[in-house]
């Protein structure tokens, strides 16, 4: 019996959060929170919700960046995670072939059934890397392309794919891979006409900016790559696993059928790091070709038992609850009720997306106030104004959303799929709120004063 108590431990210390992070974490993120008034203390979470000290609720419009596709500690997962803890199974042996695994690869490639096989890993980031691998040793060529404003993670590999400046400067030199516009066929056809591209990774659906490919581009694009003897990797780490309102959101476009998948996120359940590589039989035994190579690529804690309970766990809640129907209609709902707002609001220009994965884009208003104002923010620095939405949300209606990207004035919504019509109200009536403000030269503008101030300071 040790002396270690996490209750008592969390009691003592956990009043010291923002200062530990600011001496031995990244001390930026408790500066930044700080700055902009998101340095909250949540006490628990349920759901589409956390819950303060004073049993204030704030709705999460954000789950985790995807993760917690289910809403915080569902209680068929905890559940799982228990049983798989109670159960004492001889984890991570190396040699023995565990059926947690194979059950959890059977179930994802129910939903893809033009593939065959899975590798496990720990994140998302992880399976891009594993699918940069495998297309590079499958076809025996060394360039990847990829889509400008893309982001596939932050590994080395993954960044070389990442089509976001500011995360890629500072880190080169990186893989030798190629960005080309989202759409536009006649670059992909012109980079696979100099015969060394292994593989096209897109993500159906831009999280930076959500941004969807435009419709037919990724059949034809596949066609493409066949006919040149490339792979078409789907990136589906934030919009997999009915984020979209299909299981997976390639699924939109009639035929498209990629050689290689990645999914993670949503998969976790919110518990257990877990990310998957999806693809077919003559892949992986191109990879694995013989005994000698049979860990070739592995990861230390990929398939382990807890991540697959979770992974089996996410299923099985999905398809009993019928999450992926329940995204569908939930995203068109709150999408068509944001969208009806275009024509009230100057400042709002578009609203996107599918399923619960929506975008908010604000636009250059033309009334000479606004448009003054809108000009000062800019002159600054792009994005503040977005950053001008999301602060308020949280602070005056306790909801939580982001900026979709750096230098964007777009918001994106990826709110746990479990959230209904009620969840849809309150951030309809919240939203609605801080646009009449922006647009009645409220309190809104009082603060983005004090943004543009941080944001000169910082050049």
């Amino acid at each position: 019996m040790t002396g270690f108590d996490l209750t008592e431990l969390l009691a003592a210390r956990g009043a010291e959060r923002y200062a530990l992070h600011s001496r031995h974490l990244n001390h930026q993120l408790p500066r930044m929170l700080h700055t902009i008034g998101f340095d909250k203390v949540y006490e628990r979470a349920e759901g589409a919700y956390f819950y303060d000290a004073d049993g204030q609720d704030y709705l999460d419009m954000l789950a985790g960046f995807g993760v917690m596709g289910l809403g915080r500690h569902h209680p068929v997962v905890r559940r799982a995670l228990h049983d798989v803890l109670d159960a004492q199974l001889a984890d991570l042996t190396r040699f023995d072939c565990p059926p947690l695994p194979g059950l959890l690869a059977e179930k994802l490639l129910a939903h893809a059934p033009h593939l065959d096989r899975v590798f496990f890993g720990n994140s998302g980031t992880e399976a891009v890397e594993t699918a940069l691998k495998f297309a590079r040793y499958a076809t025996g060529r060394p360039r990847v392309l990829y889509c400008t404003h893309a982001f596939h993670g932050l590994t080395t590999g993954s960044l070389s794919v990442n089509g976001e400046d500011g995360f890629r400067d500072g880190f080169a030199p990186l893989l030798p891979d190629t960005a080309v516009e989202m759409g536009d066929l006649a670059a992909l056809e012109r980079e696979l006409r100099r015969g060394d591209v292994a593989g096209f990774v897109v993500e159906p659906i831009q999280g930076k900016g959500v941004l969807a490919t435009p419709p037919g581009f990724l059949r034809a694009a596949q066609e493409l790559l066949h006919r040149h003897k490339a792979l078409l990797i789907a990136d589906e780490v934030q919009t997999g696993l009915g984020r979209t309102g299909d299981f997976f959101a390639y699924q939109h476009e009639e035929g498209v059928e990629p050689d290689l998948v990645c999914v993670a996120k949503a998969l976790s359940g919110g518990y257990v790091p877990v990310g998957a590589t999806l693809g077919k039989d003559w892949i992986f035994k191109k990879v694995y070709s013989s005994m000698d190579r049979v860990l070739v690529h592995s990861a230390s804690f990929g398939a382990n038992a807890q991540a697959m309970a979770a992974g089996l766990a996410v299923l099985a809640v999905m398809e009993d609850e019928e999450t992926v129907a329940h995204a569908r209609h939930t995203g068109e709902l709150l999408r068509s009720r944001l969208a009806a707002l275009v024509d009230r609001y100057e400042l709002l220009h578009e609203v996107r997306g599918r399923g619960l994965m929506i975008g908010i884009e604000f636009g250059k208003p033309k009334s000479l106030g606004l448009r003054s104002r809108w000009t000062m923010l800019q002159a600054a620095r792009k994005g503040l104004f977005a950053q001008m939405v999301v602060v308020p949300l949280l602070q005056h209606h306790r909801i939580l959303t982001q900026v979709s990207g750096d230098h964007l004035e777009v918001i994106k919504l990826i709110p746990p799929l479990i959230i209904g019509e009620r969840e849809v109200d309150r951030f309809v009536e919240a939203f609605t709120a801080v646009m009449d403000d922006a647009h009645n030269g409220g309190l809104l503008w009082d603060f983005g004063r004090t943004l543009v101030k941080q944001a000169v300071a910082n050049r």
